[in-house]
């Protein structure tokens, strides 16, 4: 709701920045899309490998 505010403080001050931002914020997300999939598969490999490193103190009977 708040971006939405935003947008129509921004469309009132300068409607045409607001439009171009409109335009380019699907563009500049599918440009972005593959470094969040990236980060996603990057927290999920140091997800493991702490679980593999753990694995040791919880077998012995450290914290879970």
């Amino acid at each position: 709701m708040f971006a939405f505010l935003l947008w129509l403080t921004l469309f009132f001050f300068c409607w045409p920045l607001a439009l171009l931002a409109i335009v380019l914020y699907p563009l500049v997300w599918l440009l972005l899309l593959p470094f969040r999939l990236l980060g996603i598969a990057l927290e999920g490999v140091f997800e493991l490998l702490r679980a593999i490193i753990l694995l040791p103190a919880r077998v012995i009977g450290g914290r879970p």
